[in-house]
């Protein structure tokens, strides 16, 4: 038992050494960090993370910025920009658009949050309201536009992040309109052709819709400021070396929008823009992640361990493969390959099929569905073609699911301890873990259904058709990690070699969805890694397909868009 146990307390301080990094660099300088609820308009609840720098008082009013993630994230993901803000002397409004985060459905909806979360700093008696800026990635962009349209006043300098003025979701930008504006858009930016008009992002200075809003029609020489600040008609173009969503991760990126903010707002601190420390905070949360995985590994051990759920415990008996042959390597090929080859096509399938309802009010969660369940069909067809082992479902399925439920409870805990004493979650770029609200447990409830499906059919096939029965650990777990992930490693290759070397995505008309992929990558490995450690432990796939299951609709759920209002 204190052997099995040693994983389990492993978890629990790798996942404190990274919340209290984590803490500490988004604290640094005294800076408060305070989990707010305001009404938007109709009453609809919205949520922000507000960042107060020390010795700010009603009686030592601070300039304020509001701060927005775009599509499919949430306020964490603005971080980086929201701390070093905060470090210049900014107060910092970071936003969870409208059916995003903690904030109400549906997204989309009035001005996807903008015009509310600006009202909310303007009326904070600690903001100086004659200084205020406005800052958004992506549909975050268009989210502050909102707001800039709606109080064309109430503002007085702007940092479009991945954005544009324009359609599909903005009033068009004019040589005043809006005030003070700095576009920083990525060399390598995914969404040049949706936000720009263009081709390659490299081409954007081009553009006849940025140049519109420069007032030239010359080639827009980045990094030259354009119009006059003083009368709010100010304009800047920066090009960072990276893609769409690493603007999050980029120095580069959040150091143009700290100038310019130096540059238009009054009050602020003078430090550098070189002077970042964000980054302690994501290696923090990427360390918590970390720790969350070993304590679910350590928490199934441990319960594993105990008089009830020892009856679950026995060691793989037989295998599908005495060694790796052509069968084996066939279907290794086919399991890899299939999962993104049918990427695309289910996805839009599952769009037309499963539009937003109240029943399954997340569109990218119902696609994701769709996916996995049709791959798991796939994946139980193969079995009767490439015939493997036959794999022990065990008839203790109720064990199964309790220890499932008890293993992936204890990772809640931990992440709800997280937040309750370091308002951190776990995370790393993209890749998030929030806790669910309440409304977000229900609709998980709904979507574990097809996960579990999926998750049942996809480890049946894994252990029945890949097991080989001279594969060490370390084989094994190569080995399943490699079939649930490599198919994803040359999609994403392709796709962003494509783009370093053509300037645009090998699927350019698919920016979104191939950014939604990149979540797959790391999901995979860990799913694999779960589903290879207890199947070791329990000779059985239905432990690790069902906290898999629990682990992949809460991340899911917790992380997406909600396109219809539920109650």
């Amino acid at each position: 038992m204190k052997h099995n146990s040693r994983l389990f307390h492993l978890g629990w301080v790798i996942i404190l050494i990274g919340a209290v990094i984590a803490h500490f660099v988004q604290t640094s300088g005294g800076i408060t960090i305070k989990d707010v609820r305001f009404s938007g308009p109709g009453g609809q609840t919205m949520s922000a993370l507000l960042y107060v720098p020390a010795g700010v008082t009603a009686q030592a009013k601070a300039p304020g910025i509001l701060a927005v993630h775009g599509y499919i994230n949430s306020r964490e993901t603005q971080d980086g920009f929201a701390i070093e803000y905060a470090r210049r002397g900014y107060v910092v409004l970071a936003l969870d658009q409208t059916g995003h985060g903690y904030s109400d459905a549906p997204a989309f909806s009035n001005g996807f949050g903008g015009p509310a979360g600006l009202t909310y700093l303007r009326g904070l008696d600690i903001v100086d309201v004659n200084n205020i800026g406005l800052e958004g990635h992506s549909m975050g962009g268009w989210t502050i536009l909102a707001a800039a349209i709606t109080m064309p006043d109430a503002y007085k300098a702007m940092v479009l992040e991945g954005s544009s003025t324009g359609a599909p979701f903005a009033a068009e930008g004019t040589t005043t309109w809006p005030k003070n504006l700095a576009v920083v858009f990525s060399k390598y930016d995914e969404f040049s052709q949706l936000m720009w008009g263009v081709e390659r992002a490299q081409d954007v200075a081009t553009s006849p819709k940025l140049q519109a809003v420069f007032g030239t029609t010359a080639a827009i020489e980045p990094g030259k400021v354009y119009g006059d600040i003083a009368a709010g008609t100010a304009r800047l173009l920066q090009q960072p070396n990276t893609i769409h969503p690493g603007d999050h991760i980029s120095n580069e990126a959040i150091g143009y929008s700290i100038d310019w903010f130096a540059q238009t707002l009054s009050g602020g601190k003078a430090l550098p823009a070189s002077d970042q420390i964000w980054f302690g905070k994501e290696i923090g949360t990427l360390i918590a992640l970390a720790g969350f995985v070993v304590l679910l590994a350590g928490s199934f051990s441990w319960l594993l361990s105990g008089s009830y759920f020892g009856q679950l415990a026995e060691a793989p008996t037989s295998f599908a493969h005495e060694k790796r042959n052509l069968v084996w390597w066939l279907t290794f090929v086919l399991g890899a390959a299939i999962p993104v080859l049918t990427y695309y096509a289910f996805f839009y399938w599952g769009g037309l099929v499963l539009p937003a309802s109240a029943w399954l009010p997340q569109t990218i969660t119902s696609q994701i569905a769709f996916w996995a369940v049709l791959n798991g069909l796939i994946t139980l067809a193969l079995g009767f073609v490439l015939k493997g082992s036959p794999v022990s479902t065990s008839k203790k399925i109720i064990p199964s699911i309790l220890i499932a439920l008890s293993t992936v409870g204890i990772g809640y805990v931990a992440l709800l301890a997280a937040d309750f004493f370091f308002k951190v979650d776990f995370r790393y770029w993209v890749v998030a873990l929030k806790p669910l609200s309440p409304l977000q447990f229900r609709i998980g409830l709904v979507y574990l259904l097809p996960f579990l499906v999926y998750f049942l059919l996809a480890h049946r096939g894994l252990h029945k058709g890949l097991s080989v029965a001279t594969d060490g650990r370390v084989a094994q777990y190569v080995s399943n990690i490699g079939a649930l992930t490599l198919g994803f490693v040359g999609f994403l290759a392709l796709q962003y070699g494509t783009l370093w070397m053509a300037g645009h995505l090998f699927s350019a008309n698919e920016p979104l969805n191939t950014v939604v992929a990149m979540q797959f990558l790391p999901l995979m490995g860990i799913i694999a890694f779960i589903a290879t450690y207890t199947y070791r432990r329990t000779n059985s796939y239905l432990p690790g397909a069902f906290i898999n299951a629990l682990f992949v609709t809460w991340y899911i759920v917790a992380g997406q868009a909600t396109q219809f209002a539920v109650s």
